[in-house]
């Protein structure tokens, strides 16, 4: 069985390639070592800097797909890990970040864990990610991309969505659920990782996703809750271990935290 990184490298090549070949389909099994294949363009959404208050920085810079060109090209399956911008950055995928011209829905002391006084900017937070080479997600178009990610972090909950305080009753900002639905609409893949995956429960209804499991076990999983406001969203959680631990409906990947 192929693993996410290979089943959403694939899934955005094989679009590269028809368009490279006139719209023509191309079979997985076309995709070997001495094939050729454009690489993919990744937008990579961002939700601020520091897993409480933003973007988790370990999930987003450092372990969500593999190699994503190359586990193409090699038609090898490889174990998925939660990072995104390494592993496109090595498998040559051309990697553009965006995030919200918002400000944070609060400032978090990551020393103490406590909320501070200091008021934050969405994207200029995200931009200590991406170096200073970020967009603003209102500029994101899906037909300038073939594939877009959004890694984990409260971010995702406080500043891309109401999640972390109103939950199932939630409300997504209005960029990401244009760029959710474009892309979902297009067929191009989405990668949600961690807590993003309930920006897709929210706006695609009936869609399949994984925050993991669904019991506590014993603090194990503290955040198991989640699972259950999925459920109440409309859509369908599906319980995965971090060795097993990813989803495909609608081409949109989904997969949980792995630390």
């Amino acid at each position: 069985m192929l693993s996410l990184s290979a089943r959403f490298a694939a899934s955005s090549c094989a679009r590269v390639s028809r368009a490279a070949c006139g719209g023509q389909r191309a079979s997985l099994g076309s995709f070997h070592s001495s094939a050729s294949c454009t690489a993919p363009r990744v937008a990579v959404v961002l939700s601020g800097c520091g897993v409480y208050d933003g973007t988790e920085i370990h999930e987003a810079s450092a372990y969500v797909f593999r190699s994503v060109v190359k586990a193409v090209r090699e038609a090898v399956s490889i174990f998925l890990m939660a990072s995104v911008l390494v592993h496109l950055s090595r498998g040559e995928a051309q990697v553009q970040m965006f995030a919200p011209n918002i400000s944070q829905m609060h400032v978090i002391d990551h020393c103490k864990g406590q909320p501070s006084e200091e008021s934050r900017n969405v994207l200029s937070e995200s931009a200590r990610i991406a170096r200073g080479n970020i967009s603003d997600l209102a500029q994101l178009k899906v037909s300038d991309h073939d594939a877009v990610i959004f890694p984990g972090g409260f971010g995702a909950a406080k500043n891309l969505s109401t999640f972390a305080v109103d939950g199932k009753d939630c409300k997504v900002i209005e960029d990401v659920e244009r760029v959710l639905k474009d892309f979902h609409k297009a067929g191009k893949p989405i990668g949600l990782c961690c807590i993003s995956p309930v920006l897709a429960a929210k706006v695609l209804p009936g869609v399949e996703v994984t925050v993991g499991y669904e019991e506590e076990a014993g603090g194990r999983w503290p955040y198991a809750g989640t699972a259950e406001a999925i459920t109440s969203l409309g859509a369908k959680h599906c319980v995965k271990d971090v060795t097993i631990s990813f989803i495909v409906t609608f081409q949109v990947f989904t997969t949980l935290a792995n630390s």
